[in-house]
C-alpha cells in the first residue's frame, strides 16, 4: 500500500487567534485515512514557530512524525503541528488547534473538502416512509434526496411530514465541510429511545441550501420504504 497524495491548486490559509499561521499557495492533500485527506503545508509558508515538543508517532506509510507547539506572537498552540518523516519539507496543522481555515477567501470546515467527493440534492415525488420496528415515523411524498459520493442516498423530509411527538431535541451537533452544522432529534419508540437517528441542518452552506430546514434519518437504523418496495440497510462507516 501506498502514500496517497496529490497537490492543491487551492489557496490555503490558517488563522490562529486572528494571526495568519500559515498562507500557501502549494498544499499538498494527504490522505491519511480513506475517508478525506489532510492539508500539509510547505514548511516555507509557514508564518508561525515550531518549537518542538519531544514527542514522536510512527505510521506504517508516514513514517516517523515530530510533534511541534505552534507560537506566534505569544499565543501557543500545544501540540499543535506534526511533521512526518515522508513528507520532509511539509507540516500538518491540527485542524481543530486554528481558529479559522480558508480555502480561497472562504472559510472551511472539519476537514478540507476532498476533490473527488460531491453532492448533489435532487428534489424528488417519490413516496417515502420511514419505520421503526413497525412504528411510522414518517412519510412524505416530497423528499429531497441528497447524493454524496460513497454514502447511502439521504432522504430530507419535511418537518410536516413527520411524527415530531415520537422526537426530542439532543444536545449532540456535527458538523461536515460540505453541508455545514447540524442539529440531532432522538426518537422514542415504544419506550425505548434511539439517540440521535435523526438530523437537521437549519442554515446549511451554501452549496447545500436546498436541505435547510429539512429532516434525515439514518438509513442505516431505521427501516425506509420507497414506492411500496422496502430497502436493505446499508452498511456505511455509520452503520
Amino acid at each position: 500500500m501506498s502514500l496517497r497524495s496529490e497537490p492543491s491548486p487551492k489557496r490555503v490559509r490558517a488563522y490562529l487567534a486572528g494571526r495568519p499561521v500559515a498562507d500557501t499557495a502549494t498544499p499538498l492533500l494527504v490522505w491519511e485515512i480513506p475517508y478525506y485527506p489532510a492539508y500539509y503545508l510547505p514548511l516555507a509558508d509557514v508564518k508561525a514557530e515550531l518549537v518542538r515538543t519531544g514527542d514522536t508517532e510512527t505510521h506504517e506509510l508516514l513514517g516517523t512524525g515530530t510533534r511541534y507547539d505552534v507560537l506566534l506572537d505569544g499565543v501557543r498552540a500545544p501540540g499543535a503541528a506534526l511533521r512526518w518523516s515522508a513528507v520532509p519539507d511539509h507540516v500538518r496543522l491540527e485542524w481543530s488547534a486554528m481558529d479559522e481555515w480558508l480555502e480561497e477567501d472562504e472559510p472551511v470546515y472539519v476537514h478540507p473538502r476532498d476533490p473527488y467527493k460531491r453532492v448533489d440534492v435532487l428534489a424528488s415525488s417519490k413516496h417515502v416512509r420511514i419505520e421503526l420496528n413497525g412504528t411510522v415515523l414518517a412519510e412524505s411524498r416530497s423528499p429531497r434526496i441528497l447524493f454524496e459520493t460513497s454514502l447511502p442516498p439521504r432522504y430530507y423530509l419535511p418537518f410536516a411530514d413527520v411524527r415530531l411527538e415520537l422526537l426530542t431535541p439532543s444536545a449532540t451537533h456535527s458538523s461536515c465541510p460540505y453541508k455545514g452544522t447540524a442539529d440531532y432529534w432522538t426518537v422514542t419508540v415504544d419506550g425505548t429511545e434511539h439517540r440521535d437517528i435523526v438530523w437537521g441542518y437549519r442554515t446549511p452552506l451554501p452549496e447545500s441550501q436546498k436541505i435547510a430546514g429539512l429532516l434525515c434519518f439514518y438509513n442505516e437504523k431505521v427501516d425506509i420504504v420507497i414506492d411500496g418496495v422496502r430497502q436493505d440497510r446499508p452498511q456505511s462507516p455509520f452503520s
